[in-house]
């Protein structure tokens, strides 16, 4: 496996991958149906690809032996609190299910929070799982004074700080314009 930034020629594997990984297996009318809806993941993706909140060099593919992208993730620009302080929100993140369970997201996920980090950011937000995400240092955002976009996220909503982190960023948390349609 190799993580390496993703590029413009690897866009429709990417979205394949999302569809793939965010596809429910349990529901008869969407799984081989080749007029089923895309997940929202990828059609999240492709709005935050137009979007001001995409940032190019946060966005990351794992590829397998052959070269094939097997995994996805992305981080797009967010704010912090009522002065917009720069901030970052994480997702999707996406392993094509013939790979999850080999280490291809947490690699995928210490990518992105390194390039994050060597970019100065302050901070990463994201909607998880607290048992996956907490192993990379996220916590609930309230230990943190940031406040999720919806309330009813409680503990699901996390942040990890990076080195650049102040104190000060408090208040709500807003990530880029697309996430509002989701």
């Amino acid at each position: 496996m190799l993580i390496r930034r993703e590029t413009r020629s690897d866009i429709d594997a990417v979205r394949a991958v999302t569809s793939a990984a965010f596809t429910k297996s349990d529901t008869s009318d969407t799984v081989g149906n080749a007029n089923a809806p895309a997940p929202v993941e990828a059609t999240l993706l492709d709005e935050l690809r137009i979007s001001d909140g995409w940032l190019p060099a946060l966005s990351f593919v794992a590829t397998g032996d052959r070269g094939e992208v097997i995994g996805h993730v992305v981080c797009t620009r967010g704010h912090v609190g009522s002065d917009l302080a720069l901030a970052l929100g994480l997702g999707p993140l996406s392993v094509h299910p013939a790979h999850q369970g080999r280490g291809v997201g947490l690699a995928l996920v210490h990518a992105v929070l390194g390039a994050a980090d060597a970019f100065g950011e302050s901070l990463v937000a994201l909607l998880g799982s607290p048992a996956y995400y907490g192993r990379f240092g996220f916590r609930p955002a309230t230990e943190y004074g940031i406040t999720a976009p919806d309330p009813a996220w409680g503990e699901y909503f996390q942040v990890r700080t990076l080195t650049a982190y102040q104190p000060t960023i408090k208040g709500p948390f807003k990530y880029a314009e697309p996430f509002d349609h989701v």
